[in-house]
């Protein structure tokens, strides 16, 4: 399974005093590590203000808040990302 991270270095306006979308990329690789130690998953953080594909544009269209999650190429949170959710994606594509 692939979870990928987008985010910025500045933090997201609505998101104060929530984890930077760093600060979840590796929250994200320790928790599902340790929920999930039989499953491989290929983790990618991509800086949206950098990138050009469709989910960035989007982001900076304001249509997404970040960071923001996708496993497998579905968007599975955002903005202040909890693990319930995630975990309820994982299970569900188990």
């Amino acid at each position: 399974m692939k979870i990928t991270v987008y985010g910025a270095e500045v933090q997201c306006a609505s998101c104060v005093g929530a984890p930077s979308s760093i600060e979840t990329y590796d929250w994200l690789q320790s928790a599902l590590g340790r929920k999930y130690p039989e499953h491989t998953f290929d983790f990618e953080y991509i800086d949206f203000e950098q990138s050009d594909d469709d989910i960035a544009q989007a982001i900076k269209e304001d249509e997404w808040f970040y960071p923001l999650v996708l496993l497998d190429g579905e968007v599975v949170d955002e903005g202040v990302v909890q693990l319930r959710k995630i975990y309820a994606a994982i299970d569900t594509k188990k």
